[in-house]
């Protein structure tokens, strides 16, 4: 079944390739609904530019700075061009009202050809009125000096006005006994200055200090003073800052609130802590926990423990509780001989109660000891294939609790149930598992059941032991006849499976071999033990090289009885689709062109991939045929001119995603 890729005159797409000399032309691979569309060239014409004079402008033209209150100010910008081919320089600024001034730029000044500087000037009137003024720059420019008229209005100043900040103030939860301080700002947010006659403080624990008074604020001027409060009781309090002045608000009031609470204190939950029987040389370990009961914060600076065997951990000091606030840390017992044991823990800390005692106890204890009954299991004799089950018991002999955390067990063809972990034994305690020996073989097996506790002997071992005798084994193959592939297109694959099963015993298959090579065995490790009752999947693969029906043997040699299992394999060979992509193109335009190359790339998600040359000598037409191609796989395409001297232009427009049907 061919696959044309014809020329349609209804898109077109100009595609330039590189100039290549001689060689240098524009193709177009036409595939579906394209066409080249042919490229003009482009050339640059130079150009030169004409030197010509600086000169200097000022963008605005002219500067009002509308009201501004006397004896304050305003600044506003004007900005200077050069609009020249060479740069320019400004020598002086001069204005003609001292009501004016210049802040900026910084003189000489140099501007750039085509660039631009900012000129800054601020008005300060002195008193209510109009004032104008003519700002004169001087510079090297063609055009000489350049002129901005200045205006503005002085109006009379606004009167003192006082403000504060915070406009409140509030202290929080204080202790009582400490003091809490705080700064306030106070600013003449007016036009004139005023004269502060009087500051105080009203309400209980509330400090004043920082200013005195009498006290002269200009315009814009700001003074602090300080607020403090220092409860003498708990509960809450309020009072004010109060300011008298003759600003338009005569008489301003800072409101201030607090509480005072009672100081940190701490409480340990539990008060003591008591670990009971420990084991010597194992480990217990208890949580204690320490708030602030307090209304303020507590800074822990010390925790320590005495005592034989006990230790502490989560907890690093310095520590700041807040109020009500808590902290968790682990004490540890560790007896390391048999008996009482008492300790204590000590909190050192800035609360009320300094000093924090938590009292610690506890009893070290022997640890148990484990036997094992029997001390060894033998299984004597064993058929493979079958098994059999002994019993275990596990005893704790000494004098207190043992864990038993893991029981595991070693040794081919053994395992064990019963039992699962952790099991605790007290003092004369003991638990029963079995054991199991399921030879896989035929031989002697040893193995060990390992008992691992926290005991003086924490790993117990009990030895294993039994023979494998073996037994005959029968391999049966399904389909139990033939085992059909079907029709396969030649030069392609078909698969089949089919299962080989035990009875009787295990049997170990060590080949599989087929008498036609076209057939071929997979899906099998060899050798491979399939356990009697089980099964093993294979696949047998159908490679047909001709059409026509074809046959094989499948045999697989085991050590079951008899020693090999065959099976007839049949398939039939058909003849495969065949697909061929057609190419045309326009020729090129350039002259001593000799032929052309055709590139071809897998086509993959959205992407061409590498292409690759896939004619073997020049193609001298525009036409081409590629036959090479798989199946169900889609391409790109492109071709390149060569001329005379062997040069080889650029791809062609790109062509992707052209599909190769499946077969």
């Amino acid at each position: 079944m061919g696959l044309w890729l014809m020329m349609v005159n209804t898109v077109a797409r100009t595609i330039c390739a590189r100039r290549l000399g001689k060689a240098g032309g524009a193709l177009l691979l036409l595939v579906s609904l394209s066409f080249l569309v042919g490229c003009q060239g482009v050339s640059a014409a130079g150009s030169s530019n004409q030197q010509q004079s600086s000169t200097l402008s000022l963008i605005s033209t002219s500067l009002s700075f509308g009201s501004v209150a006397a004896g304050s100010s305003k600044t506003l910008t004007a900005t200077a061009t050069n609009s020249g081919p060479a740069s320019v320089t400004i020598s002086s600024v001069s204005i003609s009202s001292q009501d004016f001034s210049l802040t900026a730029p910084s003189l000489p000044a140099t501007i750039a050809a085509g660039q631009s500087t900012t000129i800054s000037i601020k008005f300060s009137p002195t008193a209510a009125g109009t004032f104008n003024g003519t700002l004169t720059v001087t510079s090297n420019a063609s055009n000489g000096a350049v002129s901005l008229p200045l205006s503005g209005t002085g109006i009379a100043a606004a009167p003192g006005q006082l403000t504060l900040n915070p406009v409140s103030e509030n202290f929080g939860s204080v202790a009582d006994g400490a003091t809490e301080s705080q700064t306030v700002t106070l600013t003449n947010t007016g036009g004139s200055s005023l004269n502060i006659s009087q500051a105080s403080v009203s309400g209980t624990g509330f400090q004043l200090s920082g200013i005195a008074t009498p006290l002269t604020l200009n315009a814009s001027q700001s003074t602090t003073f300080t607020v403090a409060f220092a409860p003498l009781a708990a509960g809450n309090a309020s009072g004010a800052v109060t300011i008298v002045s003759n600003a338009s608000d005569p008489t301003l009031t800072l409101a201030l609130s607090g509480a005072g609470v009672a100081p940190g204190a701490l409480a340990s939950n539990p008060a003591s802590l008591g670990f009971g029987s420990v084991t010597v040389a194992s480990s217990q370990s208890l949580s204690e926990t320490i708030t602030n009961t307090g209304g303020t914060s507590v800074t822990i600076s010390q925790v320590g423990i005495n005592g034989t065997g006990y230790s502490l951990s989560g907890i690093s000091t310095p520590l700041t509780l807040a109020a009500g606030q808590s902290a968790t840390f682990n004490v540890t017992f560790t007896p390391t001989s048999a008996g009482s044991a008492s300790g204590t823990v000590t909190i050192t800390s800035n609360a009320s109660n300094p000093t924090l005692s938590i009292a610690l106890s506890g009893t070290g204890i022997l640890p148990g000891d484990l036997e094992s009954s029997p001390a060894s299991l033998s299984f004597g004799s064993i058929t493979v294939g079958n098994n059999q089950s002994l019993s275990e018991t596990v005893t704790n002999t000494g004098g207190t609790s043992v864990t038993i955390s893991q029981v595991g067990v070693s040794g081919t063809g053994f395992s064990l149930s019963g039992i699962t972990t952790p099991v605790a034994l007290t003092a004369g305690q003991g638990t029963t598992f079995s054991v199991t020996f399921a030879p896989p073989s035929a031989g002697s097996a040893s193995g060990t059941v390992t008992i691992t506790s926290n005991a003086p002997n924490p790993t117990l071992t009990v030895p294993l032991s039994g023979t494998g005798v073996a037994a005959t084994g029968q391999l049966t193959v399904t389909p139990t006849a033939t085992l059909p592939l079907g029709s396969v297109v030649v030069g392609t694959s078909g698969t089949a499976g089919g299962t080989l099963t035990a009875t009787g015993a295990s049997v170990t298959v060590t080949d599989a071999t087929t008498n036609n090579s076209v057939f071929s065995v997979s899906g099998l490790s060899l050798p491979v033990t399939i356990p009697t009752g089980q099964s093993a999947s294979f696949t047998i693969t159908f490679s047909p090289l001709t059409t026509g029906a074809a046959s094989a043997t499948l045999t697989f040699t085991s050590n079951a009885q008899p020693s090999t299992t065959t099976e007839a394999l049949t398939g039939t060979g058909t003849p495969a689709p065949t697909h061929t992509v057609n190419l045309s193109w326009d020729a090129s335009t350039s002259p001593d062109i000799s032929g052309y190359n055709i590139y071809r790339a897998v086509y993959s998600g959205s992407a061409c991939g590498s292409f690759s040359k896939i004619n073997s000598v020049l193609n001298t037409s525009t036409l081409y045929s590629d036959s090479v191609v798989t199946d169900g796989t889609s391409y790109c395409y492109a071709t390149t001119a060569v001329n005379s001297s062997n040069e080889e232009s650029a791809y062609s427009n790109i062509v992707p995603n052209v599909q190769i049907p499946a077969p």
